[in-house]
């Protein structure tokens, strides 16, 4: 059964979480606080974790990037009405999505639903046996300006010998990139080649490139890997073997 922790401190909105993925077959941990959310994952395995932006001591922001430090368990911010910066400081500091307060239940489950498929947390045993066979014959190492990324493992190691931490969101956009350099590729097309599209705004893309700039660039304000293609997208304008 897929685990949820729903980090809120409002015991109404944990009650709503609770009571509405319960009934849609999931195991719920509501929590109010980032101690009790600690504690929960520190118990056991969490598949997907709902955290409110405004919690008293530690927020949202400070509590997905300690565990972004960590663990790459999907992560969906629910965060105030209009507030477009929450957002983008959320996916920045490596959210899978959001959701904008006050919101139905029933959308929350289904962006809950695309976030897990992301992630394959809903494969049998028989298709992740498969899946992880496939991972392997399609393993190798994917070089580039210096830089090294091994499938495999998803390490980045810079042209210093340093490893770099990759998100899913980054290493998959990394790797639509790499598959094609020299071209320039849109939006529309680098939502589909990372996986990003499923219920994620467009400019998310455009977050996911910032992110992915202050990773592999020497200076992201002047990007000589990833260039903005004005009206038309991105170019990774570097050789890959």
């Amino acid at each position: 059964m897929t685990h949820v922790l729903a980090v809120d401190d409002d015991e109404s909105v944990r009650n709503l979480i609770a009571e509405y993925l319960t009934e849609a077959g999931f195991r719920v941990t509501a929590v109010g606080n980032g101690r009790d959310m600690a504690s929960t994952m520190a118990a056991g395995p969490v598949d997907l974790i709902v955290l409110d932006v405004k919690l008293p001591g530690e927020d949202g922001f400070s509590l997905a990037r300690t565990i972004r430090q960590t663990s790459k368990v999907p992560i969906i911010m629910l965060t105030g009405q209009g507030h477009e910066v929450d957002r983008v400081l959320g996916l920045e500091l490596g959210a899978d999505d959001y959701l904008v307060k006050p919101f139905s239940p029933r959308e929350l489950l289904a962006r809950i639903k695309a976030v897990l498929r992301r992630f394959d947390n809903n494969q049998t045993p028989a298709e992740v046996t498969a899946a992880n066979a496939r991972r392997e014959s399609e393993i190798r190492t994917y070089k580039f300006a210096g830089w090294e990324l091994s499938t495999g493992t998803r390490r980045l190691t810079s042209p210093k010998g340093e490893r770099v931490e990759l998100t899913n969101g980054e290493y998959a956009l990394l790797m639509t990139f790499i598959k094609s350099p020299k071209r320039v590729l849109s939006r529309d097309q680098l939502l589909e080649g990372s996986r990003l599209h499923d219920d994620i705004y467009d400019r998310s893309i455009d977050v996911q490139i910032l992110r992915l700039r202050r990773k592999i660039e020497a200076d992201s304000n002047e990007p000589k890997l990833i260039r903005t293609e004005r009206g038309a997208g991105y170019f990774f304008d570097a050789d890959v073997v």
